[in-house]
């Protein structure tokens, strides 16, 4: 009965996953002014939550010893898991440092943020989560645990922590690939958030606030960075249970985590996935009116009038244009 619960849990989450993510790189692959180098960075962090849904749920699944697979087939399997979760963490990286080179060097923000530039960035996020996620097979797993079986059977019951080593998990995983770049997104959002208040409080005194035009773009980039900030605290509140679980398991052994907790916390990781989307419509008034604008044409067959992809759709009261086209006041120093 309980495994009934968690895999119907599972295929929600997995198809709420697919779906929201699919909209959302369908909104930045057909609006031109979504082609920035923040959105590129969302449609990266997408492409990992739709392979999650696609991919790592029903692996998660496959992997929780209800079937007998080679060891090296396992491993292979539980490290893709590992990848897609490196690839949103280091996607989330990429849009806080994006925000950061915004506020702090709007002048040359346009130069050194172009489209080829984050799309080579994306690249290399990819590049990079398959090299750490992809460590276990050259060498890091629990092989040796493994030989005596191994010896008698070339099949494994395969799960997760039967192949995949906690010190690696705890001590690589956690620690250097998830908090490291958590603390340094920390740092940065705290450094972006800082300065644009300093900026408002400044304008405030040496200009009328309602005819202020670098007010009115500080104000749009702050609500955007709060917009982006919030996807990285729930990314983060998602996902430290789990690595906190396997941090028990390393001290203390199976006997230190519940198996309902241990599974709450892999279904309240993958939740993550089909919430970023939600986030993206109530929060950001492009994305919401994109969906519409999807919805509309593409699953109702209604046609407006206006190019869904022209880049002269402009953004909606309250939301922030973050496209090349911004001219910077003059007095934007920080």
């Amino acid at each position: 009965m309980a495994w009934l619960i968690y895999t119907s849990l599972e295929l929600v989450i997995a198809m709420a996953c697919c779906l929201g993510n699919v909209l959302v790189v369908w909104a930045v692959c057909l609006r031109r002014t979504f082609r920035q180098p923040t959105f590129c960075f969302v449609a990266s962090l997408a492409v990992a939550d739709f392979l999650v849904g696609a991919v790592a749920v029903p692996l998660a699944v496959l992997v929780d010893g209800w079937v007998e697979i080679p060891f090296q087939a396992c491993l292979a399997v539980s490290c893709v898991v590992l990848v897609l979760t490196q690839a949103s963490v280091l996607s989330l990286l990429a849009i806080a440092v994006d925000r950061y080179l915004r506020v702090s060097i709007p002048l040359r923000y346009k130069e050194i943020a172009t489209e080829q530039r984050s799309w080579i960035a994306v690249v290399l996020c990819w590049l990079i989560s398959c090299l750490l996620g992809f460590t276990p097979l050259f060498g890091w797993h629990n092989g040796d645990s493994q030989s005596s079986l191994l010896l008698n059977s070339s099949h494994i019951n395969c799960t997760f922590l039967a192949v995949i080593s906690l010190p690696y998990m705890v001590y690589f995983n956690y620690l250097g690939c998830i908090l490291l770049p958590l603390a340094t997104m920390t740092l940065l959002y705290a450094l972006v958030f800082y300065s644009l208040r300093k900026r408002l409080r400044r304008e405030d005194q040496t200009s009328a606030p309602a005819e202020s035009k670098l007010r009115t773009f500080l104000i749009k980039e702050k609500r955007l960075a709060c917009s982006l900030a919030l996807v990285l605290l729930l990314f983060a509140a998602c996902w430290m249970p789990l690595h906190i679980m396997n941090c028990v398991l390393l001290s203390m052994g199976p006997q230190g985590v519940p198996q309902i907790a241990f599974y709450a916390g892999i279904l309240l990781s993958h939740a993550n996935s089909a919430v970023n989307p939600v986030v993206y419509a109530l929060r950001i008034a492009r994305i919401r009116e994109a969906y519409l604008e999807i919805w509309r044409r593409y699953v109702l067959c209604w046609r407006g009038q206006g190019d869904f992809s022209s880049s002269s759709w402009r953004s909606q009261p309250g939301e922030p244009n973050t496209g090349h086209q911004t001219t910077f006041p003059s007095n934007t120093g920080t």
